[in-house]
């Protein structure tokens, strides 16, 4: 029989290989847990019983997740992360490894000047002034500190900045592996040295409350095996201090997102991984979280049609295609639009310039010289797969996707012409002096079709400066139930800059994994 209550688990050391495990890259992909329970069934469970107790449990092992566990456990509460899948990481794993960072080291050392407030400036052009300010000042105003945090726990960066589409300035630090599981194997590595406990394919069912609406603990399936529904068995967790939700978004759940926006339906493709689904969501919706923005989605103007999911075209074309290159209409051979615009004009450009009026789609090429290339090491296995291709003319490039051959050519004159004088005359992309070389000159030349994906969830649940989860009724903090990351609405308005999400989900992810472990004294008097 178990007990009502059961110890809280002490920290432990770890070798590093258990590390690797927890951290999803040994072989067979064999993860760490060191928690051991009783088997139950469902129909035993009993409203005054707990499997396990802990101070703070956190849902999601992305980069807010990773970034909350740490943050709890420097504050001494006891930390357990959640995991349905049996990888961890989630999207933040197959994310491109691209930070946001206002002020950086890097920045000041190449003579870059920016500032808090004109990151701001340009984030609040890309959601086009929707979004929730206060927000916006605590993210970008802590992008600093979240990035030595990363060097902390030994990320390591290119000594190389970026400047993503809607940015006014080179303010992207890069991965050296250009991936987010640069940042989360880390991350995951230093919350287990400092004592979290990480426990995958335990999925949230339930967030429990007592009479009075407070957190009391979550109900968890443990031993689930995505998709099933009916796998594992059912367990009871209870939560001293606070539960910090990071569950990401539901890009991937195709009915979910056609009840916010009917448009995207299963015709449109999406960047996610298969668990970026919306039951978290809809437990957090059950105890009365405040939603924002739900309608509105990220699509990413730079994945290609000829891959499923992510692939390797979003990094090409950010990297090389859209800075140095033009993308096209194979129709006319002309651009359309800034390249190195924010992804919602360009994704609106997309769909709005390259299909007829009967829904028939023309996908747009993007092509830059081999020089542009240097920055988008991927480009070699995007070429194996057929993804991208690599022409020795004009004239191949233009037979190959039906491009007529002499627009084509006049439109690549009249952009190295904006390239020698500094400045797009045409739709105003940024031309940087010191990466002159790398622009649109001469063959080779490397090609890849484009056309937008879903890729973020711009709503979610609302949060507060402290990550505290908004209650939908009385416009006041849900005791002990924090949130950060995807799952969180209102911070990017309605289009986040390409970025932004790894600066969001630290800066965010951070704040709640430490509120909610100094939050003893409300966990106290709710008790």
């Amino acid at each position: 029989m178990r007990k009502k209550t059961a110890h809280s688990d002490k920290p432990k050391g770890l070798h590093r290989r258990d590390m690797l495990k927890a951290a999803g890259i040994a072989a067979g992909s064999v993860l760490f847990s060191q928690m051991t329970v009783t088997e139950s069934k469902a129909s035993t469970l009993k409203s005054d019983y707990w499997d396990r107790e802990f101070d703070v449990i956190v849902a999601g092992s992305g980069f807010a997740g990773c970034a909350a566990a740490i943050a709890a456990r420097r504050e001494g509460a006891s930390t357990l992360v959640i995991e349905k899948m049996p990888v961890f990481g989630g999207n933040s794993a197959i994310n491109g490894g691209a930070m946001a960072v206002a002020g950086s080291p890097l920045q000041k050392e190449k003579g870059i000047e920016d500032s808090v407030e004109l990151m701001m400036a340009d984030m609040l052009k890309g959601g086009r002034g929707t979004n929730h300010v206060d927000l916006l000042r605590v993210v970008c105003a802590g992008t600093a500190e979240a990035f030595e945090m990363t060097k902390e726990f030994g990320v390591k960066w290119k000594d190389v900045l970026l400047q993503f589409g809607g940015h006014s300035v080179q303010r992207t630090c890069q991965t050296v592996n250009f991936t987010g599981g640069d940042i989360t194997i880390p991350l995951m590595e230093g919350g287990i040295k400092l004592g979290a406990i990480y426990k995958n394919r335990c999925k949230l069912e339930k967030i429990l409350t007592d009479d009075s609406g407070v957190i009391t603990g979550v109900l968890v399936r443990e031993n689930y095996d995505f998709p099933n529904e009916e796998s594992g068995v059912l367990r009871r967790y209870k939560i001293n201090r606070g539960f910090v939700a990071c569950t990401g978004g539901f890009g991937n759940d195709i009915p979910f997102r056609m009840m916010q926006n009917p448009t995207l339906d299963d015709t449109v493709g999406c960047t996610n991984h298969s668990g970026a689904t919306s039951e978290s969501f809809h437990a957090l919706l059950a105890v009365n979280a405040a939603p924002v923005n739900t309608a509105s989605f990220q699509l990413g103007p730079w994945a290609s049609p000829d891959e499923s999911g992510f692939g390797y075209a979003p990094q090409f074309n950010q990297q090389a295609a859209f800075p140095y290159g033009i993308m096209v209409d194979i129709r006319d051979g002309k651009r359309f639009v800034n390249e190195n615009a924010d992804r919602k004009t360009r994704a609106d450009a997309q769909l709005k310039h390259c299909k007829d009026e009967t829904g028939k789609i023309y996908y747009p090429v993007a092509f830059c010289s081999e020089p542009g290339t240097v920055k988008s090491p991927t480009v070699k296995y995007a070429l194996k797969e057929g993804v991208a291709w690599k022409f020795d003319s004009l004239e191949e490039l233009a037979a190959h996707f039906g491009i007529p051959l002499e627009p084509l050519k006049a439109q690549v004159k009249r952009f190295k012409s904006f390239v020698a004088k500094g400045k797009d005359e045409e739709f105003g992309k940024p031309i940087f002096d010191f990466d002159r070389s790398m622009y649109l000159d001469k063959p080779p030349y490397y090609a890849m079709r484009a056309w937008p994906k879903v890729h973020f969830c711009q709503g979610g649940v609302n949060i507060n400066t402290k990550a505290e989860v908004i209650h939908m009724q009385s416009r006041q903090a849900i005791p002990k139930l924090f949130a950060a990351g995807e799952i969180t609405g209102g911070t990017h308005g309605e289009s986040r800059l390409g970025s932004c999400a790894i600066a969001e989900t630290l800066v965010m992810g951070t704040i709640a994994g430490k509120n909610a472990a100094l939050n003893k004294a409300r966990s106290r008097k709710g008790e």
